[in-house]
């Protein structure tokens, strides 16, 4: 158990790291956009092998795999809409500043991200003994981009450095909690169930993607967004045949 909080506090890590990165450097929007791209594609490549292709196996014909998969986009697809009516529609949005009477809000829309992640990252240690590594690295370097956009943001909406990295730690340490979670209480479940959560996860994260992530990564990175997310699918695939063969 205390293994998959290490590894989910690993994999989130990033959050503080971005936010870091954001508050000593000025990156430029083009960059962050790029590294968006690059980070969606490493997810795109785990949702793809991680979660739906090991869904699919472990569903063994049923149709848990179905039900989670579209479970999982409905819910998010849902609790994001919802989110954003209280101001929080626009977490990922590069260069918009973040009032800090919406902090609430945007909180939850940032751990709204993270959760699905983390659950599967601490599932991993139950199955497997060990976490997935392509996950891990596809979590993380995704998180780095959405840090950096929202920690700009933060600084453009007069937030302190100290409250910018206290709220990155507090939702870090909450993820990894989550991890826990993951291993905790899903790990006994049936291997049809295992499959439906890790659908349901693969889902979420995919809407997510596909509405906040990738979008943003376009708008700013341009073209060239699309090469990087190519490279980043290619990275990630290249880490799960490396952990397949070990």
């Amino acid at each position: 158990m205390l293994d998959a909080f290490l590894f989910g506090l690993l994999a989130t890590s990033s959050l503080i790291l971005g936010g870091i990165i954001a508050i000593r450097f000025n990156l430029s929007d083009s960059l962050i956009g790029k590294i968006m791209g690059f980070g969606a594609g490493t997810l795109i490549s785990a949702i793809s092998y991680e979660l739906v292709f090991e869904a699919v196996k472990l569903g063994r014909g049923s149709n848990y795999p179905t039900f989670g998969f579209f479970s999982g986009a409905l819910l998010f697809y849902g609790a994001d809409r919802l989110i954003g009516h209280f101001g929080a529609k626009n977490r990922l949005k590069i260069g918009a500043a973040k009032e800090s009477n919406l902090i609430v809000p945007m909180v939850l829309a940032i751990i709204l991200d993270g959760i699905p992640e983390s659950i599967i990252i601490g599932l991993g240690f139950f199955k497997h003994q060990s976490g997935s590594l392509a996950m891990l690295v596809a979590v993380f370097i995704s998180n780095l981009p959405e840090a950096i956009a929202g920690s700009s943001g933060m600084k453009k909406g007069n937030w302190s450095n100290m409250k910018i990295i206290l709220l990155w730690i507090f939702i870090t340490l909450l993820c990894a909690l989550a991890s826990v979670t993951g291993y905790a209480v899903f790990g006994d479940a049936s291997n049809e169930w295992l499959s439906f959560i890790q659908a349901f996860a693969g889902g979420a994260i995919l809407m997510m993607l596909a509405n906040s992530m990738i979008p943003e990564a376009y708008e700013h990175g341009h073209k060239s967004a699309g090469v990087y997310t190519v490279i980043g699918f290619f990275v990630s695939v290249c880490v799960v045949v490396y952990e397949n063969m070990g």
